[in-house]
């Protein structure tokens, strides 16, 4: 809260460089605030393919852009810090969000060490898209009560840390795996191995809000060929749960009895009619 007792976002008055998601592909999809502060930049530091060329062409066309693939933490700490402090306005441009599976807060560390602050702001995670594109909710009354963030095993995660079994196996939660497309037939077979319901829904969204965007539905047992058949070895969203066909949902308590066909609304405020709603719910309206 700031000292007129006007909220205060965290964003627009942090100094340092921003850390922005880029939002996962569409240009249209990055944050007003993430918009504004590459539209200001004299140099984005950017992540190479993973974010739209359209959205660096549109809204970074007067700053300098840097390709941080390749580039070590040696080479772009100095580059960003140097930067920075001979007054440049820096923009370190992440895809997705910084905050699920990328490497933002290392980098942070670094700048912190060489007395340059920074900041996060958030992007659009690609498993909102995706969502979008299937027309699903990750979380359904009665199908999803969870959704997790994970990742296959592999160079960074060791068999024993890899708990996609586990998480399919609670049976309302929605699974989002990232970085596993070149590794989608191999998931699925230890998951048929391990005994889960071959007749699983699973749903791999390719290039989610890019106008190349491709999405290939299936289940455990059918989604790994299909998938291998389509050629795809990167840069696509597994989902696996029943929430990626949308239906055999419950009504929320959300709207009351009226949302469940029955009278309309009571506008007495001490009706009762959506008593068992959750406080949050009803505050989400």
């Amino acid at each position: 809260m700031s000292v007129d007792g006007e909220a205060d976002t965290g964003v627009t008055d942090d100094e340092g460089i921003p850390f922005v998601g880029a939002g996962p592909g569409d240009p249209d999809l990055l944050t007003v605030a993430g918009r504004k502060l590459v539209e200001d930049a004299d140099l984005v530091v950017h992540a190479g393919s993973l974010v739209n060329s359209e959205l660096l062409d549109e809204f970074c066309a007067d700053a300098e852009q840097v390709n941080s693939v390749g580039k070590d933490l040696e080479e772009l700490i100095p580059l960003m810090a140097d930067a920075y402090e001979s007054g440049r306005t820096v923009v370190r441009l992440h895809s997705g969000d910084p905050a699920i599976y990328g490497a933002a807060l290392e980098q942070m560390d670094a700048l912190a060490e060489a007395g340059v602050p920074s900041y996060l702001v958030p992007g659009v995670t690609s498993a909102f898209a995706a969502s979008a594109t299937l027309r699903t909710q990750l979380t359904l009354n009665e199908v999803s009560n969870h959704v997790v963030f994970t990742r296959p095993q592999g160079r960074t995660l060791s068999a024993e840390e890899d708990h996609i079994s586990d998480f399919v196996g609670f049976g309302d939660t929605t699974v989002c795996i990232y970085l596993g497309t070149h590794a989608v037939a191999e998931t699925m077979d230890r998951l048929l191995d391990e005994g889960h319901d071959p007749d699983t829904p699973v749903a791999v969204v390719y290039h989610a809000s890019w106008p190349d965007e491709d999405v290939i539905e299936g289940t455990i047992e059918t989604i790994g060929e299909r998938v291998e058949d389509a050629g795809y070895r990167a840069s696509a969203l597994v989902i696996i749960g029943e929430a990626v066909n949308g239906s055999d949902y419950e009504r929320s308590f959300l709207y009351g009895d009226w949302a469940r066909g029955g009278d309309a609304p009571n506008d007495d405020p001490n009706s009762d009619s959506d008593s068992d709603s959750d406080p949050q719910e009803r505050d989400a309206q």
